[in-house]
């Protein structure tokens, strides 16, 4: 049950990133395609983090280290373009245009993922 409330927690932040961030478009034509399409999106993020990002954190301990955990701004934004890349593999119409608007989603999705995590009590 957890997980199914994180995927609805990540696909809610998805859906303020396309709608706050320039450069991150969600191009669905219909209110459940949206849906469906955050929700996949969600999932694939979901995965992305679980797999790829404890690979990174061991080979870039010392990036990590040396810049005071702010190279994990730079991991998160990656991961989102990976994300992004993956959905369009997918033929899910998801798109991040370029590093900046991956930055700036990334951390708005971070926060608004940890808010409403707080507020869900998720991690209880």
């Amino acid at each position: 049950m957890k997980v199914i409330i994180k995927i609805l927690i990540v696909a809610a932040a998805l859906w303020a990133s396309t709608k706050l961030v320039d450069g991150i478009v969600l191009t669905a034509d219909t209110t459940s395609k949206q849906i469906g399409t955050l929700l996949a999106v969600a999932l694939i993020f979901g995965l992305v983090n679980a797999v790829i990002k404890p690979v990174i954190k061991f080979v870039g301990c010392a990036f990590y280290v040396l810049t005071f955990g702010l190279f994990a701004l730079v991991v998160n934004a990656a991961l989102l373009l990976l994300t992004s890349w993956t959905s369009e593999q997918l033929h899910l119409p998801f798109h991040v245009n370029g590093f900046m608007a991956a930055f700036w989603g990334a951390l708005l999705i971070a926060v608004i993922s940890w808010v409403l995590e707080m507020i869900l009590r998720v991690n209880d």
